[in-house]
């Protein structure tokens, strides 16, 4: 019998966690497959891990693995794909609103021989207007300047078959979006869309900061196009430079009248010297990328949780580290 690996990262989820578990539990039963539970507890202070332990006693599906420390959502789903077994895994998030009733069509999907079964958001119930406005503005730049297409409303929440998951596995960079990562593999691909509910409980973890991060990292991990625009705003500024340049020699040898003016030279300065920063923020964002890149830590730590097999280009090839076993 196939083995399906759902990957769930989480945070901080007392309240959503065995409500999650009973969801997933009814939509498999089913469905004949067997299945694991793979959850990625990413450092939660309140009673997440005490909640996957008393579930992992009672199911010996439940794998829960227990991160050292809150690495992230995306290295928290990476971590869960590196040690999913299944021959298809799914990853979602734990707060229901990747709803477990789809998972027959996902599964149903892969077996027509889709080896990606992505899921597009159409919208989120209870969602501000201003938020899905930005969203989409954000999928239209990210797919302008970038040359793999990202689909605007894409999530977390899809399958993929076990080859390629080895092949994720080979992406070991440190600012991941994952999305992108995905749809950049290739493969044979299916969407299905829906519409997402309200959590179950609780707020959402990705506060404006992170979410202003993952954003970037979208960006930056896809295109090179705002170091190219660095390139174009010198060009600029060296064009209007010369024109700024003719006139004062205009006004010096035509009008004869080469009075200092302090609010000219003013503006180029504040122009001149916003242009660099602007240039100067935008490499150092590339380069902080590229020195975390080089120190070569692993993507994750894992303080405790049940080995997983190592063969396939598993955890040992990829670098995670495990803590001591219970």
């Amino acid at each position: 019998m196939k083995l399906v690996s759902i990957v769930v990262p989480v945070f901080n989820e007392e309240a959503n966690i065995r409500h999650f578990y009973g969801a997933v539990c009814q939509a498999m039963a089913p469905l004949a497959y067997d299945f694991e539970l793979v959850f990625v507890d990413d450092g939660s202070r309140d009673a997440s891990r005490a909640i996957l332990d008393e579930l992992a006693a009672a199911d010996e599906r439940v794998q829960p693995i227990f991160l050292a420390r809150n690495f992230g959502h995306q290295l928290a789903l990476t971590c869960g794909l590196d040690y999913a077994e299944g021959d298809a895994v799914i990853t979602m998030d734990g707060d229901m609103q990747h709803p477990p009733e789809l998972i027959p069509e996902l599964l149903a999907q892969w077996e027509q021989g889709y080896e990606v079964v992505q899921t597009i958001r159409v919208t989120t119930e209870g969602v501000s207007i201003l938020k899905r406005t930005t969203s989409a503005l954000y999928y239209k730049l990210l797919n302008m300047i970038s040359s793999v297409p990202v689909q605007p409303g894409g999530s977390d929440f899809r399958l993929m078959d076990r080859v390629v998951v080895r092949a994720f596995r080979r992406y070991r960079e440190h600012a991941r979006f994952i999305r992108g990562m995905v749809g950049a593999m290739g493969f044979r691909q299916k969407k299905i869309e829906f519409v997402a509910p309200p959590r179950f409980a609780g707020v959402s973890k990705f506060s404006p900061r992170k979410m202003m991060n993952f954003a970037v990292d979208g960006i930056l991990a896809f295109s090179t196009l705002p170091l190219r625009a660095g390139l174009y705003a010198g060009v600029l500024s060296a064009a209007i430079s010369f024109l700024l340049l003719l006139h004062v020699l205009y006004v010096k040898f035509v009008e004869n009248d080469a009075v200092p003016g302090w609010a000219t030279i003013t503006a180029c300065i504040l122009f001149f010297g916003g242009v660099q920063l602007f240039i100067l923020g935008i490499m150092g964002e590339y380069i902080g990328r590229i020195f975390e890149e080089t120190k070569g830590r692993p993507l994750y730590l894992i303080a405790r949780g049940k080995p997983r097999d190592e063969a396939e280009g598993g955890p040992s090839a990829v670098g995670a580290t495990w803590g001591p076993a219970d």
